[in-house]
């Protein structure tokens, strides 16, 4: 079995690589490599995209990548690998992102990606540290995971859902923001799991070993 982690020049991805690999070796789920091949993405297993800065930017390097941006139609949509999005990664699932200008997303999974706006002045913007899960829906990679678990997060903007039925977790922050989202074989996640400890670490073991 072979995790592939995209590297399609979206940041350091180093601490994702090393806890995607640890809990692979630990769970008996093969091989994990950061790659940006087109051909390894398309025979690849499970996929991983993950993500940081703004979407407009991620998008035009995800698009205009090696033939990454094929690659990843090819596995995820025609042959329904498993596959997670990690923070602006989970973002370009979206429908549009609203980020500086409105800019396609992959329109897996209907929505936008809108700034996040507490309803308490106080809360600053971005949203960063930890916060509590709170579950709506279950789900295979949510296994062991319950109400009020920790999460790491670092963002100035969510996802939100067109269907509330693709959403499986969000937390609070003056306002509901979306924190897990999934569909079919895809499944978004908008803390660092790789950065929140042992709940990450689960939820990496549980997609790794996700058989849809």
């Amino acid at each position: 079995m072979l995790t592939a982690i995209i590297d399609y020049g979206s940041g350091n991805l180093h601490s994702a690589e090393k806890a995607f690999q640890r809990m692979a070796q630990e769970t008996d789920a093969g091989d994990v490599i950061v790659t940006s091949d087109a051909d390894t993405i398309a025979r690849a297993d499970r996929i991983v995209l993950p993500g940081d800065g703004a979407f407009p930017a991620c998008a035009t390097e995800l698009r205009d990548h090696k033939g990454i941006y094929q690659a990843l139609e090819e596995a995820v949509v025609t042959n329904a690998r498993p596959f997670l999005g990690i923070c602006v990664g989970m973002q370009l699932m979206a429908t549009w992102g609203r980020e500086y200008e409105d800019t396609a997303g992959l329109d897996w999974i209907k929505g936008e990606v809108v700034e996040i706006k507490p309803t308490d002045p106080t809360l600053k913007v971005p949203h960063m540290g930890w916060n509590d899960l709170i579950l709506e829906g279950a789900h295979p990679v949510l296994t062991g995971i319950k109400d009020g678990d920790h999460a790491y997060f670092v963002h100035s903007y969510h996802f939100r859902t067109d269907n509330a039925a693709d959403r499986l977790s969000y937390v609070d922050y003056a306002g509901d923001i979306t924190a897990i989202i999934a569909r079919d074989t895809m499944v978004g996640m908008q803390f660092h799991p790789e950065k929140s400890q042992k709940t990450g670490l689960t939820m990496i073991a549980n997609f790794l070993n996700w058989a849809p």
